[in-house]
């Protein structure tokens, strides 16, 4: 029997007996079976050594596809923890994933190690790299695999915790091994340990054991790796240069926000300048929906316990929710909501819908709540208390794909009026714990998969991320020094019509149910703020900057200031008349990044004429202060909304 495999030209190239990815590489070309990473079938990633057996239709990943990074990644965490045990024998090693630019793997050593000793393992990693070791995937018994790994505790509570197959009393589990080393893992992984030349071992961390502080505490092992040596020199110097434009430190320059150990972790004041920026994002943010066909609400901050029962939030994500709240009148518990989607279901329901309303689109600026573990807290980046620009659109079936396409649209408009450029894309599925039935979930993937398609926007498939409730699209943007940043989610939704049992009254004057949409284009406010931040490096572009203008005088020109000053209505401006070295007010504008600092003398007075200086370039000397009034207020104007 022949095997057909068809490419994603549409070409197809027969056989006549089952053959593997590599080997279909090397059919095609020696140069791509030289370069094939691994193979993709029906959205799912395998290993080159993978035997097809049956007509199937595949792409073959190399080092250029966007998925190739993270396999090379998690491949390198291996090597890592192979290099480890070399060196150290007797380590209990637990996890290694790959993660955003990097690797990491965590290890309980005898004797903890130091970042002094990164060098030796980085050394030993590149011995490994040159032997060109296969990784080779085998399943195994429960039982055997515990047998395998009886001296390795962590990976003995893996295997114990690894989900049964039903009607089967030892299910198997998958691993990998090169030479003698072997680890758990589904994979897949590069062809072999010669694929992994460029990586750097970047730091020390400490972890607990499965993020319970009862457990064991781990040293983790921070790496990154890529597949040539500039991409990694110049990650390197991403580093150092992310380090600089930290939004904690900006953020403090700037007098931004702050904290307080009063307020506990993760939380945050906004200061005035804070406040301004914050509000100009928000304000845009409201404008661009409010054109575009989305109603505005406001939803209070806890719910009754029944309602987050109802969500199936208590059941799949009560760990991440704040403890209840007790009321003094009944037996009644309040939760902090840590999503604002609920709420948007009771206002839908509070009223019969007809077909006419739909798409019925509700947004809000709704504050969050989320007991995030203070290990993983970072600065605006990852906080216990924020708000998001949340939107969920109720819908009827038929109307899925246009919504999602708008949404995406819309999504990478807003975020391109910010300045993010480069755009792309994960697509994730159902996840092992999830509600709804496979039928509807198949039906709301493939609705994202084909958006993504008819907009052109590349994207990757993460395999069982996607929320409880529904899959979803993430949009990610690369900032200034090429990080790659999740901000805009679509979620499409069945389940929780159901749960809340929605309706709406159809053309057939029948009850339908409507399919619910969740989306956050920003994601958190403080987030994306802090993103700005680092994306900008404190230097935003005008129409953010929370001063826009400084005015620095020379002499006493009050009244002639006045005068420009009237016609600077909505330009969010200082002015310095201190008596100090002009000198001096200049460096304190550029200290706090002052966009546009306008200079007045009392020389200007008779010629009716200021100097503008601009931050990073060039300065307007001595001209017409009615041309730099124009020039003003053009720079201080927001983008325009282009959708």
């Amino acid at each position: 029997m022949n095997i057909e495999i068809t490419l994603p030209d549409k070409s197809v190239r027969t056989y006549e007996k089952a053959i593997t990815g590599e080997e279909v590489a090397f059919d095609i070309g020696p140069k791509l079976g030289k370069d094939a990473v691994a193979i993709e079938i029906n959205r799912e990633l395998y290993d080159t050594s993978y035997v097809i057996k049956e007509n199937a239709s595949i792409k073959i990943l190399t080092k250029k596809d966007i998925q190739s990074l993270s396999i090379l990644r998690h491949s390198s965490a291996h090597l890592l923890a192979q290099a480890v045990l070399n060196l150290y024998p007797g380590t209990l090693y637990g996890v290694g994933p790959d993660i955003e630019d990097g690797f990491y793997y965590d290890f309980l050593f005898k004797e903890n190690i130091s970042d002094a000793d990164l060098p030796k393992i980085e050394k030993e990693m590149l011995k490994l790299s040159k032997a060109n070791q296969q990784f080779t995937k085998s399943t195994q018994t429960k039982s055997n695999a515990m047998e395998l790994f009886k001296n390795q505790q962590f990976k003995m509570e893996l295997i114990d915790s690894a989900d049964e197959t039903e009607g089967v009393e030892d299910s198997k589990v998958s691993l990998y091994s090169n030479n003698e080393f072997i680890d758990l893992c589904k994979g897949p992984h590069v062809p072999n340990t010669g694929f992994i030349k460029h990586f750097k071992l970047t730091r020390l961390g400490g972890a607990y054991w499965r993020g319970d502080e009862n457990n064991s505490q781990l040293q983790r092992i921070y790496g990154t790796s890529w597949f040539n040596k500039e991409d990694l020199e110049q990650y390197l110097t991403r580093r150092v240069e992310a380090e600089k434009r930290d939004h904690r430190k900006l953020g403090k320059q700037l007098e931004l926000f702050t904290t307080a150990d009063e307020l506990g972790p993760g939380q945050f004041l906004w200061k005035p300048n804070g406040a301004l920026l914050r509000n100009t994002i928000e304000n845009y943010s409201k404008k661009a929906h409010i054109n575009n066909g989305y109603d505005f609400v406001n939803t209070p901050h806890i719910g009754r316990s029944v309602l987050w029962e109802t969500s199936g939030h208590l059941e799949h994500y009560e760990e991440g929710m704040y403890p209840p709240l007790q009321s003094k009148d009944n037996d009644d518990r309040y939760y902090l909501k840590p999503m604002n989607c609920p709420f948007h279901i009771l206002i839908y329901k509070s009223e019969l819908r007809s077909y006419k309303e739909l798409p019925l689109r509700l947004f809000e600026l709704g504050s969050v709540y989320r007991f995030e573990k203070t290990g993983v807290l970072h600065g605006l980046l990852r906080a216990r208390g924020f708000t998001q620009d949340d939107a969920h659109i109720f819908c009827t079936f038929d109307q899925i794909n246009t919504e999602v396409n708008n949404l995406l649209r819309f999504s990478i408009a807003l975020l391109k009026s910010f300045g993010f450029k480069n755009i792309e894309a994960d697509l994730s599925t159902k996840p092992n714990k999830a509600i709804g039935n496979d039928e509807d979930w198949n039906i709301a993937t493939r609705s994202l998969e084909v958006a993504l398609e008819d907009e052109g926007i590349d994207f990757v498939t993460a395999e069982g991320e996607g929320a409880f409730y529904g899959p979803k699209i993430d949009l990610h943007v690369k900032d200034a020094i090429g990080r790659r940043w999740q901000l805009s989610t679509i979620q499409i939704d069945f389940a929780q019509p159901d749960n809340f049992d929605l309706e709406y009254v159809s053309t057939k004057n029948s009850k339908d149910r409507p399919v619910m949409i969740h989306r956050a284009l920003l994601g958190s406010i403080e987030r994306f703020t802090g993103i700005l931040i680092e994306h900008y490096a404190g230097e935003f572009p005008t129409w953010l900057a929370p001063t826009q203008l400084k005015i620095l005088t020379i002499g006493d020109v009050s009244d002639y200031v006045k005068n420009i000053t009237a016609k600077l209505s909505g330009v969010r401006l200082e002015i310095d008349d201190r008596n100090i070295r002009l000198g001096e007010k200049i460096h304190d504008a550029k200290k706090q990044n002052i966009p546009l600092t306008l200079i007045i003398g009392e020389k200007d007075l008779s010629n009716n004429t200021g100097s503008l200086n601009i931050l990073n370039s060039e300065s307007k000397n001595n001209l017409d202060i009615a041309s730099l009034v124009d020039f003003i207020i053009d720079d201080v104007t927001e983008p325009e909304f282009e959708f």
